[in-house]
């Protein structure tokens, strides 16, 4: 395909020198480029170092010549790539969903933590996009029901597709919140659009040129889908049931308020790694 071989280092200068007008911290760039290169390879980053001076094959050097066109468009590095890492595994994504984040990941591990193996849970995702919070669960649970639904059919083909790699037993339905829900569970989890409209000033550019707004904004300072979802969680709940859910880091006290006014419930507020409010759990007493 080409006339001349390109060891990884050549083609990962390449890339830097590509990307320098549009990526001007050198350390982001290069983050950016190793990135592409492990996933690619699926190596981790020890074996990218270790083997700078081998040659790599002519498909793999087009598609990072692709990946590389596609970040200099403002195309995010893991829609670029093609999949993004989740809780050590590789999740499909594109600009049907949203990418999944490390946040996420802590509310998964939290769910995972309350819910030792040993225990049989049904379980339900509202809202999946990529699948990464159903499709996680259930590969670390494969004993457990779990359920996966979304308002967007097109995000519940890239779900899907997940699934089929990693849970095939993970079910799927299209819902708007519980509109097509039946039935009660023991887990539910949501990471819900809830990025407030005037924030947009403040968000990096390729989010807001490549995510689904569909799947980042809400109304009313990005309340909006909890307040439609609480009226319904009970019914929806088992007794002693759970229901866990991400949040933007200022909406603490507002979601806590919200769902301490459900009768017998407890609810709980958990900071991230960085200390931010980030999740809110809601406990049903039986």
């Amino acid at each position: 395909m080409f006339d001349e071989q390109w060891t990884i280092q050549a083609v990962s200068d390449w890339g830097n020198w590509q990307l320098e007008p549009y990526v001007h911290d050198q350390d982001e760039r290069q983050a950016q480029i190793d990135y592409l290169l492990t996933g690619m390879l699926d190596w981790n980053y020890s074996q990218l170092a270790n083997n700078a001076n081998t040659i790599l094959e002519d498909d793999l050097r087009l598609r990072f010549m692709v990946a590389v066109d596609a970040i200099k468009g403002g195309q995010p590095v893991q829609y670029a790539l093609g999949h993004a890492a989740f809780y050590g595994r590789e999740f499909q994504v594109d600009r049907r969903v949203l990418i999944p984040r490390q946040e996420t990941e802590e509310l998964v591990d939290w769910v995972l933590r309350d819910h030792p193996k040993a225990t049989t849970q049904s379980v339900l995702d509202i809202g999946t996009g990529s699948g990464a919070i159903a499709v996680t669960i259930a590969a670390e649970r494969p004993t457990w029901d779990v359920t996966a639904s979304d308002i967007s059919s097109e995000a519940l083909e890239v779900a899907q597709a997940n699934a089929k790699q990693y849970a095939p037993q993970v079910g799927f339905l299209q819902s708007d919140l519980f509109e097509n829900i039946k039935g009660q569970y023991d887990v539910i989890i949501s990471n819900p659009p809830y990025i407030a409209e005037d924030e947009r000033a403040v968000m990096d550019e390729s989010v807001l040129n490549f995510e689904p707004e569909q799947a980042l904004f809400a109304e009313d300072q990005g309340l909006a889908i909890y307040e439609a979802i609480a009226p319904e969680l009970l019914a929806h709940l088992k007794p002693n049931g759970e229901a866990y859910f991400e949040i933007g880091y200022q909406q603490g006290p507002a979601l806590v308020d919200l769902f301490s006014q459900l009768p017998a419930t407890q609810v709980t507020l958990q900071q991230d790694m960085s200390g931010h409010d980030r999740m809110l759990k809601v406990a049903r007493r039986g």
